[in-house]
C-alpha cells in the first residue's frame, strides 16, 4: 500500500487509515479478523476514539502483538481539562498501552466547540499535559460538518496541532464555499507542515430510511463506487490518508479500491453521475 508522510511527525502512514469506529459494536472475533485484514492489506495506522462504543476494548487484546506495527491514534470528546485527562487515561487502560502516538480533540466542527476545547481549562490543556507526561506523542484535532475546515483553520492559528482530520469527498468539493474553506485550510497545513487526513470519503448521503450499515451515514455500496470515491480522494496529494468507513463489511472494497487505483477521469465521471449523492452533514445524529 502507498504511504505518505504524516506532516512534521514524519511517520510514513498508509494512505488508508483504519477507522476503528467499525469495531464499536462487533465481537472480538470479528474485530480480530478485521484488523488482520487491514494489516494484511498494508494498513499501518489505526484511528479510534473513546466514544466509539467498545472499539478501544476490542483493540486492547491485540495490542501486545501489533503495537510495534501500527501508528495508534485515539480521541477525546470531552471539553474540560479534568474530564479529558480522565478520558485519556481511561483510553490507555482500554487499549492496554502506556502511550498512544496521537491524541485528537474530537468532533470540533464549530467555533463554539473550539472555544470550549481551547479555553484555559479546556481539553487542549489536558492533551498538552498528557503529551508532557509521555502518555501521548502528538496532538491533533478532528471535526464534522460544513464548518469543519474553517474551524480547523482557526484551530491552527491558536495552537500548533500536529494533525488535522477533516471531511472531504467529491460532493462536498462541489460546494464553492466548502471548497474555498478547505483550500484555505490546506494552505495553512502546508505552511505549518501539519499532517492532513480526511473522513467521509465513501459517504453517499444521510440515511433515507432503514439503516443497514453501522455507519451513521449511508455509504456507497458497490465496489465501483467505493473505488471511485477512494481514487478521487487520494488524488489530493496534500492529504496523508483517508479514514476507512465505520463498518467492517466495507473494508475489503476500500482496500481493493486503493490497490487498483481507478483513473481519476473515470472516477470523477462515476461520482458525478451517482444517484442521490449529497452531503452527509445535512442532518447529523449527534
Amino acid at each position: 500500500m502507498q504511504t505518505r508522510r504524516l506532516g512534521r511527525l514524519g511517520h510514513e502512514s498508509s494512505v488508508l487509515i483504519y477507522g476503528a469506529a467499525a469495531l464499536g459494536a462487533v465481537t472480538q472475533d470479528v474485530a480480530d479478523a478485521s484488523i488482520a485484514e487491514a494489516l494484511g492489506g498494508g494498513i499501518n495506522h489505526i484511528d479510534t476514539a473513546a466514544s466509539y462504543g467498545d472499539a478501544e476494548l476490542r483493540l486492547g487484546p491485540m495490542m501486545a502483538d501489533i503495537r510495534d506495527r501500527v501508528f495508534l491514534a485515539t480521541k477525546t470528546g470531552e471539553r474540560s481539562a479534568d474530564a479529558a485527562y480522565r478520558q485519556i487515561n481511561a483510553s490507555l487502560e482500554r487499549l492496554q498501552v502506556d502511550r498512544v502516538d496521537l491524541l485528537q480533540l474530537h468532533a470540533i466542527g464549530t467555533m463554539d466547540e473550539l472555544d470550549l476545547a481551547t479555553a484555559a481549562d479546556g481539553a487542549l490543556s489536558a492533551a498538552v499535559r498528557a503529551r508532557d507526561e509521555g502518555l501521548v506523542g502528538a496532538i491533533g484535532i478532528t471535526g464534522h460538518g460544513h464548518r469543519a475546515p474553517a474551524t480547523h483553520l482557526e484551530a491552527l492559528r491558536r495552537f500548533p496541532f500536529d494533525t488535522v482530520l477533516t471531511p472531504l469527498n467529491w460532493v462536498l468539493a462541489q460546494d464553492p464555499g466548502y471548497l474555498a474553506s478547505y483550500e484555505q485550510l490546506v494552505a495553512e497545513v502546508k505552511r505549518q507542515d501539519v499532517g492532513l487526513m480526511v473522513i467521509k470519503t465513501v459517504a453517499r448521503r444521510n440515511w433515507p430510511a432503514e439503516q443497514d450499515y453501522a455507519t451513521w451515514y449511508e455509504p456507497f455500496r458497490t465496489p465501483q463506487q467505493i473505488a471511485a470515491a477512494v481514487a478521487w480522494a487520494l488524488s489530493h496529494e496534500e492529504i496523508s490518508g483517508l479514514a476507512t468507513p465505520g463498518d467492517v463489511r466495507l473494508l475489503g472494497d476500500v482496500l481493493r479500491g486503493e490497490a487498483d487505483r481507478m483513473d481519476l477521469v473515470e472516477a470523477t465521471e462515476l461520482l458525478a453521475g451517482a444517484e442521490d449523492f449529497s452531503s452527509p452533514f445535512l442532518a447529523m445524529p449527534f
